[in-house]
């Protein structure tokens, strides 16, 4: 009798069978990033100067939380190194999902102008297929696919339409920018719309957006719906995400749910007096279980979600 190959993982050092990640998951962060249209250097996470405080963070958390993999979300045009991400993974000892895809519309590279949807799906096919330029490392999730406003722009629009398809060709999933929490009804709308299912989709920063019927809506259609800023009051006080996170557990949409920080400056790094990418398990998770959420359910929002995720639903490795 033969039996179907378990689900796997494409890291930045190589497959991994997703059954072997027995700890919870980063579902959306940014280990090296550039982001800098300011001028200001803010909004980078550079692979020679920051590297060593992220990998210090990481192993850290692996050690006291057992944290087994990050999904890396930054993609193309966002200053993605994929030979840095492998670094820190082999010294942090963390299975990291590399990326690709476009950001939304104002850091946009310059071939989406000049490119149709076939043309733009066939280049992330070939990334994903044949690796990243020269390196090899196959990425193992699209995203974060960006737009703005409740409605994507029509470059935007031609980007959530080409993600589709490559996920489609490749079997990976997609996961989101909806910028300050806007417009995921309409990008899921796009992405389903190309004949990909909902259950291969996250759409993004949800929790900046106070509304609970758009994340239950979101969810009863299948899609994933991440709460990915956590940490970042700037934007959304972490009390108003919890009363949000809760309202989704209470409507019955737990297995819909994936946890993260977004780190996206050097600022917010622990090192930097940030609240690092720990800020997670050591002040959300504790006040997710004084709300009276049990560990199966943090299980399920940590580790198994974003597994299935990634893995498009296969969950005969991942148990509880």
């Amino acid at each position: 009798m033969n039996h179907p190959a378990p689900p796997t993982l494409h890291t930045v050092t190589g497959d991994l069978p997703a059954g072997s990640v027995t700890g919870p998951a980063l579902a959306h962060e940014h280990l090296v990033l550039d982001l800098d249209h300011k001028g200001d250097g803010a909004a980078v996470l550079d692979p020679h100067r920051h590297t060593a405080a992220v990998t210090t963070e990481l192993t850290a958390l692996r050690e006291e939380f057992g944290l087994g993999l990050v999904v890396e979300l930054t993609c193309r045009g966002m200053g993605r190194d994929v030979r840095a991400l492998a670094r820190i993974a082999r010294e942090a000892r963390i299975a990291v999902v590399a990326a690709t895809g476009w950001y939304y519309e104002p850091f946009h590279t310059p071939e989406i102008d000049g490119s149709s949807v076939e043309e733009l799906t066939d280049t992330l096919v070939q990334e994903i297929e044949g690796g990243i330029g020269a390196t090899g490392v196959r990425p193992g999730v699209l995203g974060e696919i960006g737009s703005h406003g409740d409605t994507p722009t029509a470059p935007e629009a031609k980007v959530l339409r080409a993600s589709a398809r490559a996920a489609l060709a490749t079997g990976l999933s997609v996961a989101t920018h909806a910028q300050l929490g806007r417009g995921g009804i309409a990008q899921l709308e796009l992405l389903t719309g190309e004949g990909l299912p909902a259950h291969r989709v996250s759409i993004g920063h949800q929790d900046l957006l106070d509304d609970p019927a758009v994340h239950e809506e979101l969810a009863a259609s299948g899609a994933y719906v991440a709460f990915d800023t956590v940490g970042k009051d700037g934007y959304q006080s972490d009390g108003a995400r919890l009363r949000l996170l809760l309202a989704l557990i209470e409507a019955g949409h737990a297995d819909r749910v994936l946890l993260s920080c977004d780190i996206s400056r050097h600022g917010y790094l622990l090192d930097e007096g940030g609240q690092g990418y720990g800020h997670l398990f050591r002040s959300f998770l504790p006040e997710v279980r004084a709300a009276g959420v049990d560990d199966e359910l943090i299980d399920l929002m940590t580790r198994r979600n974003p597994l299935r995720f990634l893995t498009g639903g296969n969950v005969e490795e991942i148990r509880a």
